[in-house]
C-alpha cells in the first residue's frame, strides 16, 4: 500500500557475515547474470510477452535448464533456513541456561556526589540505552546486546524486565513510562534511547506514540516487533497480550492512527526468517507520519535478533547516527553491517 504525507517510509536492507543468503531474483534486469537457461528463447508463448525482446542481454543467456535451476534455488534456500533453524536451536540453549540470572530487577547503582572541590570528568552527552524484552521473558536476553553497546566505553545500558503476568500492553507502557521518567531524573539527561525485542518493541512504541512518551525518547530501535500484529500459534489467544498483538486489535488500530508530531526516530530490524512474525512484513514500521528505518536481516531468526553480532553493530549505527533533530532520511548511505 502507498504511503502518504510528507515523511516517506523507508526500507534498508544489509547482508549477514558468514551466514548464508537465501538467493532470489532481484528484477527481470537481474537475469542476464544467472548462469544459464538454454532454450528459453523456445520456451512457449515467450514471444508474445510485451517488451520482453527488449530487455538487455536475454539473447545472451547461456547455460543450465530452468528445473535444474529451481531445484539449485530451492537447495540454497532450505540449506539456509536449516542453518538459521540450528542457529535459533543452540540462542534458545543458551538463554534456557541464563534466563535465571534475569528474573530478578536489575539493581541501580545508587549515585555518588564527588566533593565540590574535585576534579569533573567528562559527561557522555548520549542518552541512556533502555532495552526492553520480549513476551514471557526477562532481560538476561540481552546479555550479549548489552556488552555490544556498552563496548565504545561512556555510554550507559539499562535493562527493564516487566511482569510475565503482564497482560495489557497500554499498562505496560504506562509502567515503561515511569520508569523512563525516572531513569532521567537519576541520570541528568533528558531522553532516552529504548531497544526492544518483540513485545517489548511493541510496548515501546505505544508508549512514544501514544502516552506521549516521544518527548523523552529519542530513537527507539525494534527487533522483530509485530507492529502490524501477527497470525502465528493461533491456539495462544487464551492469552490477552497475545490477542493485542493480533492484526485488527484495539491496540494495533490504535497505532495506525494519526501520529504527526511524534518526534521519536525509529529504526525496524525484521528478518527474512523470522518465523514468530505472520506475514513477515508486520516487522516494519509502516506509518506516514512516522520517521522510520526498516532494516531487513537475512539468515537469521526471530530469536537470534537480540544475540548477532551483525545486528548489534547495526544498533549502535542506528543510535550514533540519531541526534537532536536530525532526520532518519537524511542518513548517509543508511545503516551498513559488514
Amino acid at each position: 500500500m502507498p504511503l502518504t504525507g510528507a515523511r516517506p517510509f523507508r526500507a534498508l536492507s544489509f547482508p549477514l557475515p558468514r551466514l548464508p543468503r537465501p538467493p532470489g531474483l532481484t528484477g527481470l534486469l537481474g537475469l542476464a547474470g544467472l548462469p544459464g537457461l538454454p532454450g528459453l528463447a523456445s520456451l512457449p508463448g515467450l514471444a508474445r510477452v510485451p517488451g520482453l525482446a527488449r530487455l538487455p542481454g536475454l539473447a545472451r543467456l547461456p547455460g543450465a535448464a530452468l528445473p535444474a535451476l529451481s531445484a539449485q534455488v530451492a537447495g540454497r534456500v532450505s540449506l539456509a533456513l536449516l542453518k538459521a533453524t540450528a542457529l535459533e536451536v543452540a540462542v534458545l540453549a543458551g538463554h534456557l541456561v541464563l534466563y535465571p540470572s534475569g528474573i530478578a530487577q536489575e539493581r541501580r547503582a545508587t549515585p555518588v556526589h564527588p566533593p565540590p572541590d574535585a576534579p569533573r570528568l567528562p559527561v557522555d552527552s548520549r542518552p541512556p540505552v533502555l532495552l526492553l524484552h520480549g513476551f514471557i521473558d526477562n532481560r538476561s536476553v540481552f546479555v550479549l546486546l548489552r556488552r555490544a553497546l556498552s563496548q565504545d566505553g561512556g555510554r550507559r545500558v539499562e535493562s527493564l524486565n516487566y511482569s510475565p503476568l503482564t497482560c495489557d500492553i497500554r499498562t505496560a507502557a504506562e509502567l515503561l513510562g515511569r520508569h523512563v521518567d525516572e531513569l532521567c531524573e537519576r541520570t541528568g539527561h533528558r531522553q532516552v534511547d529504548i531497544v526492544g525485542h518483540s513485545l517489548g518493541g511493541l510496548i515501546a512504541r505505544y508508549y512514544t506514540q501514544r502516552l506521549g512518551g516521544d518527548v523523552r525518547v529519542r530513537t527507539l530501535v525494534t527487533l522483530g516487533t509485530p507492529h502490524g500484529g501477527t497470525r502465528v500459534a493461533p491456539l495462544a489467544d487464551a492469552h490477552p497480550i497475545v490477542r493485542q498483538m493480533r492484526p485488527g486489535s484495539a491496540v494495533i488500530e490504535e497505532l495506525k492512527e494519526p501520529a504527526p508530531d511524534c518526534r521519536t526516530q525509529f529504526v525496524s530490524f525484521w528478518s527474512d526468517l523470522d518465523q514468530i512474525m505472520d506475514p513477515l512484513e508486520t516487522a516494519c514500521v509502516d506509518h506516514p507520519d512516522l520517521v522510520a528505518q526498516n532494516i531487513r536481516v537475512t539468515g537469521i531468526g526471530h530469536l537470534a535478533l537480540p544475540v548477532h553480532p551483525a545486528v548489534a553493530n547495526g544498533i549502535r549505527q542506528a543510535l550514533d547516527l540519531a541526534h537532536p533533530g536530525a532526520d532518519a532520511r537524511e542518513a548517509p548511505g543508511g545503516l551498513t553491517v559488514a
